[in-house]
C-alpha cells in the first residue's frame, strides 16, 4: 500500500475534503474511506492524518464536534465548512490543470 509520504503536496488535503463532501466522519472513518475507495491503494497513517485534519480546521475548511462512534466510543467528527466546500471545487480545478500537464510530459507532447 502507498503511504501518505509518497502524495504530492496537497494531495491529502484534496482526499480529505473530498472524503468529508458526503458526511460528517471521524478521523479513523475518513482514513478507511480513502483506503476503500482506491480499493487499498492508498493507507493514511495517524502521522499524517491527524495534522492535516488540524491544518484544514485552521483553515476554517473543515470543522469539528465531539460526537460517539460506532462503537460507542467518543470521538471527533469533522465536516466541510461553507469556505470548504469552496476550497474544494478550487482544488478540484487545480488537480485537473496539474494531471493534464503532467500527462502531456509524460506522453511527449
Amino acid at each position: 500500500m502507498q503511504a501518505t509520504s509518497d502524495l504530492l503536496q496537497g494531495t491529502l488535503d484534496l482526499l480529505i475534503l473530498k472524503t468529508l463532501v458526503t458526511e460528517p466522519m471521524h478521523g479513523w472513518g475518513i482514513a478507511r474511506r480513502i483506503q476503500q475507495v482506491s480499493r487499498d491503494a492508498l493507507e493514511i497513517g495517524q502521522g499524517s492524518l491527524y495534522p492535516a485534519l488540524h491544518r484544514l480546521e485552521y483553515k476554517g475548511w473543515i470543522q469539528s464536534e465531539w460526537g460517539e462512534s460506532e462503537n460507542n466510543r467518543r470521538a471527533k467528527y469533522y465536516s466541510l465548512t461553507k469556505s470548504g466546500k469552496k476550497q474544494l471545487v478550487a482544488e478540484l480545478e487545480d488537480w485537473d490543470r496539474l494531471t493534464t500537464a503532467i500527462s502531456l510530459v509524460l506522453k511527449g507532447v
